[in-house]
């Protein structure tokens, strides 16, 4: 990535202004997120990106739109899907939300002993009390980490394998409960490797900025625009 390139500059980020129009007279008042690291936001700096991790940063612009906007984070690191639903589900729902984004299962995915159908059952789990909750859920398909220059050779095309399952899996549960659905795992900078930390795991602020932009439109095409 060139070093004079900023977030203002990106081809794959929203311009200034571009995110109030995308979410003009969006409904939402009480916004809850669930997940892991990723929902809680362990992004790696990157000079021209913003710090403000990307659960933070879409509760700010649908604040900007409706100021009084609630906003309750759960995300914790470390967790795998069926501790997400056990830790954090009846504290989302006691919250009252009209939109939910859930965002887990890349640990599971981290281990061998990935099962996907295990995983799909705690988010049809928490999907589906969401929803019956009166709650629009957001879901994602992330970026694939295993492209990270900090992921191992030798780990690289059986982490990639399972993340790709991951994200086809959750995609098709999505089309099945009719959530939002951001689909980043085909994005195509998903091999640049100025997306991913220095960790191996997980993102930089320039793939936040990047999964922003890519929620908002998608938040967009529920509005009545």
């Amino acid at each position: 990535m060139a070093s004079t390139l900023t977030e203002a500059t990106d081809p794959w980020c929203l311009r200034p202004g571009e995110a109030t129009e995308l979410l003009r007279g969006h409904p939402w008042r009480r916004f809850v997120v669930l997940g892991d690291s990723v929902a809680e936001g362990l992004c790696e700096p990157v000079d021209g990106y913003p710090d403000l991790q990307w659960a933070d940063r879409i509760a700010a612009e649908l604040r900007a739109v409706r100021p009084e906007l609630a906003y309750l984070n759960l995300g914790r690191r470390g967790l795998r899907a069926h501790e997400v639903r056990a830790t954090q589900l009846a504290d989302a729902l006691a919250f009252e939300p009209d939109l939910a984004l859930v965002v887990c299962g890349g640990n599971d995915a981290f281990r061998s002993a990935y099962d996907p159908d295990a995983v799909d059952a705690e988010l049809t789990a928490m999907i589906t009390a969401l929803r019956e909750a009166g709650a629009d859920v957001i879901t994602v398909g992330m970026f694939d980490v295993s492209h990270s220059p900090a992921v191992p050779e030798t780990l690289r095309a059986g982490l990639g394998e399972r993340m790709r399952r991951l994200s086809r899996h959750t995609r098709g549960v999505a089309e099945r409960l009719g959530t939002l659905h951001v689909h980043l795992t085909d994005h195509p900078l998903v091999a640049d490797p100025s997306l991913y930390s220095s960790d191996g795991r997980h993102g930089s602020a320039r793939s936040d900025a990047i999964a922003t932009a890519e929620t908002l439109k998608v938040l967009a095409t529920h509005l009545p625009h």
